[in-house]
């Protein structure tokens, strides 16, 4: 009976502000979640929980030593998750700062948008018949300076021979990744991160090795072209998908592409979507 009442006042103490609490708490705890699942920090997550789990099992069954060494670890517990943790927490932390604000790098105008993905896939596919080895990086809201500059500038519209010229075997930037930001292409010759991951295939070479690497730490969207097989990938948010064709890698970057138009309104264009629709609900 007195559990009972003390879950009553409870509810009735509960007010907006303590919705809002629990709204964004539970916000917080799903994208973490969605951050951590299919990673290496999934493990480690159930083991932390199991060991949270121990903690009122042995106070309840008087394990008294259980109880104390796992209470004492704790303590030190909080530091050793952050130093563990710290890849997933940087893209958490990333991904909470390409929710809240806008970013002048996203393409909004879908025709100059829609000539860039047809220059990028025209000069794809004319690398991968040739197997030409290709590493071309789309930049997101993950600014990419610091990659940027680890390369020769280039700052040049975006264009099919260009991007062909570039990757020519046998030059100074043919190994290197060419960065595109909006419809220019940035600078070539850069170098990316490699994958920590130890599950991916070994038949991976650098390349892709380097683009699930940057893909990890940012948005970019990272396409390549290998030399040996000739084949299409995409690398994006840790993930490697291969043998993509002309008009398959079309479709998924412009779906990809104008998605992001349409979460990256700035305040004014809504306003004025808003006020159009009010005037033609008016008239």
């Amino acid at each position: 009976m007195e559990t009972l009442n003390t879950i009553l006042n409870t509810v009735r103490n509960i007010n907006i502000s303590s919705v809002i609490d629990i709204l964004i708490v539970a916000y917080l705890i799903y994208r973490m979640y969605k951050l951590i699942i299919e990673t290496r920090a999934e493990l480690l997550l159930r083991g932390i929980i199991l060991i949270l789990l121990l903690i009122p099992i042995s106070y309840i069954f008087n394990l008294t030593m259980v109880y104390t060494i796992i209470s004492k670890t704790i303590t030190i517990g909080v530091l050793t998750l952050v130093i563990i943790f710290q890849p997933e927490i940087r893209r958490m932390l990333e991904h909470i700062g390409r929710s809240a604000f806008s970013d002048r790098r996203v393409l909004r105008d879908t025709d100059i948008l829609t000539k860039v993905v047809n220059e990028i896939v025209a000069a794809m596919d004319n690398l991968s018949k040739t197997k030409t080895g290709a590493l071309i990086v789309i930049e997101q809201d993950t600014g990419l300076g610091d990659i940027s500059e680890t390369g020769i500038r280039i700052d040049a519209l975006v264009s099919t021979s260009l991007l062909e010229n570039i990757f020519v075997p046998n030059t100074p930037l043919h190994d290197g990744a060419t960065i595109i930001r909006g419809d220019r292409i940035m600078s070539s010759g850069c170098v990316l991160p490699l994958t920590t991951n130890k599950d991916i295939s070994k038949k991976l070479g650098t390349r892709h090795r380097a683009a699930l690497g940057l893909s990890e730490v940012s948005d970019s969207l990272i396409l390549i072209v290998s030399e040996e097989t000739g084949t299409i990938s995409l690398a994006l948010n840790g993930k490697l998908v291969r043998n993509y064709d002309r008009d398959r890698l079309q479709k998924i970057l412009v779906k990809i592409l104008t998605s992001k138009i349409q979460k990256k309104q700035t305040w004014k264009e809504r306003m004025d979507q808003w006020l159009s629709k009010k005037d033609r609900t008016s008239s």
